[in-house]
């Protein structure tokens, strides 16, 4: 069973019908035994750093997260969720997250003006072709340059030992991440059609 954690700040329709049309189990929950019943985590996540990482500890499963990613249970974060896992946020301030990712959230739109890049829309929404390692499991079922797709402003930066694949956008933009069996997905598999499909149906074998 996938635990799909809910804390107030996912759009989880999408996702949890997504999980559901490649027969997995899912359980739309905030409670900490159910989490720690379940085979896999999901932490989805839409919106602002800081507001989500305040409503993340609300729930009080913060801890839970800790102890069941230390254990080796695989999670995946996605998109603001993937945000959530790295060390700290520098969106509107600077903000600890939960230091599963070594490495900073920044913004697009500051560093696409650090190389005198013009002409490209923050936030970056839209489908991007990815480029990933090869022997990562998550990706086992797609082809290079099959593409995904993107909605935000924000991206994770400073993080190469971490980084699986990435894309395009000017400047070279974090597409997944893994530490140990924590990944994470900037993109939104759940929006990304068949390839979206294929790589959530990797994360249940991993």
């Amino acid at each position: 069973m996938i635990a799909i954690i809910d804390y107030g700040v996912g759009n989880l329709f999408s996702l949890t019908a997504s999980l559901k049309y490649i027969g997995a189990e899912t359980k739309v929950t905030g409670n900490a035994d159910d989490i720690k019943a379940a085979d896999r985590i999901i932490l989805p996540g839409v919106g602002a750093f800081e507001d989500a990482m305040e409503k993340l500890k609300a729930t009080g499963l913060v801890d839970t997260i800790m102890e069941e990613t230390s254990k080796g249970k695989p999670l995946l974060g996605i998109c603001l969720g993937m945000q959530l896992l790295f060390r700290e946020s520098h969106e509107y301030g600077v903000h600890k997250g939960l230091g599963l990712i070594d490495g900073v959230v920044a913004s697009i739109d500051d560093d696409l003006k650090k190389e005198g890049i013009d002409g490209l829309k923050v936030p970056h929404i839209g489908w991007n072709s990815l480029r990933f390692d090869e022997d990562e499991p998550l990706f086992k079922y797609i082809k290079q340059g099959d593409c995904v797709y993107y909605v935000h402003s924000f991206y994770g930066r400073d993080c190469e030992q971490s980084v699986i694949a990435d894309s395009m956008y000017g400047i070279k933009i974090t597409g997944a991440v893994r530490n140990g069996k924590v990944y994470g997905t900037q993109f939104h598999p759940e929006k990304s059609g068949d390839v979206g499909l294929d790589i959530l149906r990797a994360f249940m074998e991993v």
